[in-house]
């Protein structure tokens, strides 16, 4: 069911049942095309990828840096998929990694200053693509959808147990 095409809202009443998945597909519809535009952007604009953008964000936000698994949980990837993409960064010199005191098998990763400085670039263009893609939307619309989907989080959240 692909009602990327149907941009006008559709006011009839819905199925029981079929408002949800509806919803669903129109979430996710939205989140692909602004994702597809930032890897584009990412790749053409900076020769990098978004995985490797996620990695650097979640690292700006742990200022004495994460373990691996940290990480990897703070991404929701495995573990395989971030030590890649760490090792990439790292021969970037943008990440520095150093033993665990609290378990010296396992390294904390953390961004350099050359990595900090090209994170903030990153973040600066990322956040204007975003802003770019929104732009034609209303910012009270924005506002309220951001309210909505805070509540639509919220719920969902309170059915995870982990």
């Amino acid at each position: 069911m692909d009602d990327s095409d149907d941009l006008e809202p559709d006011n009839r009443a819905a199925p029981a049942g079929a408002i949800d998945l509806r919803l669903w597909v129109r979430l996710l519809g939205c989140a692909k095309i602004i994702e597809k535009r930032l890897r584009r952007n990412f790749q053409e604009q900076f020769d990098t990828t978004l995985p490797r953008f996620d990695v650097m964000a979640a690292l700006d936000r742990a200022a004495d840096g994460l373990n691996m698994g940290a990480l990897s949980r703070a991404l929701l990837v495995s573990n395989g998929n971030v030590t890649a993409i760490v090792r990439q960064l790292q021969d970037q010199n943008f990440l520095a990694s150093r033993p665990d005191p609290q378990d010296r098998r396992s390294a904390i990763v953390a961004l350099t200053p050359a990595g900090k400085a090209h994170f903030a670039t990153l973040a600066s263009a990322h956040r204007q693509w975003v802003a770019d893609a929104l732009h034609d939307f209303p910012r009270d619309d924005q506002n309220q959808l951001l309210m909505l989907l805070t509540r639509l989080k919220a719920s969902l959240s309170k059915d995870d147990v982990s």
